[in-house]
């Protein structure tokens, strides 16, 4: 299967809301508005299938050294292919080339992330930031299921 990696475009917000709308409503991806997409659309890598949007995931920068893969949504049919796997893969020399020095998640697909090589950490580690921001926003917050994994580049 041919699957194209691309940085997302102001006219494909439309489409990646839509596509990610099942899991923001289920609790497992946070909402972000248009407005927030829109300022953050540099940090978004879409993967195509015949033009067809079949994922996406974003690589947010936290800090000089430190960043994060969030959003990582692939659509139903196409899970399992190995398509998030590449999209990570995507942002993570995408920081290399940035010269970060550690990549985090939060997630709920520990093993998945594991396999990429990433460490589980302390959730009392993440930036104080980080928890204001976006933790806060979330319906499931304060008590989440969620894993704190980190990356060493």
């Amino acid at each position: 299967m041919k699957i194209e990696f691309v940085k997302a475009k102001l006219s494909d917000i439309a489409t990646m809301q839509a596509l990610i709308a099942p899991e923001i409503e289920s609790g497992i991806i946070l909402p972000r508005t248009d407005d927030e997409v829109a300022t953050n659309i540099r940090s978004y890598t879409l993967a195509l299938k015949d033009g067809e949007l079949v994922g996406f995931c974003a690589l947010h920068i936290h800090a000089p050294s430190l960043a994060e893969i969030r959003s990582l949504i692939i659509k139903e049919n196409y899970r399992g292919k190995k398509i998030g796997e590449n999209l990570i893969n995507q942002c993570l020399e995408e920081a290399k080339n940035l010269g970060l020095q550690k990549v985090l998640s939060l997630t709920y697909k520990q093993s998945f992330f594991e396999r990429l090589g990433f460490v589980e950490i302390p959730k009392e580690s993440l930036p104080e930031h980080k928890i204001w921001a976006d933790c806060i926003k979330c319906k499931l917050f304060p008590v989440c299921n969620e894993v704190s994994l980190i990356k060493n580049l």
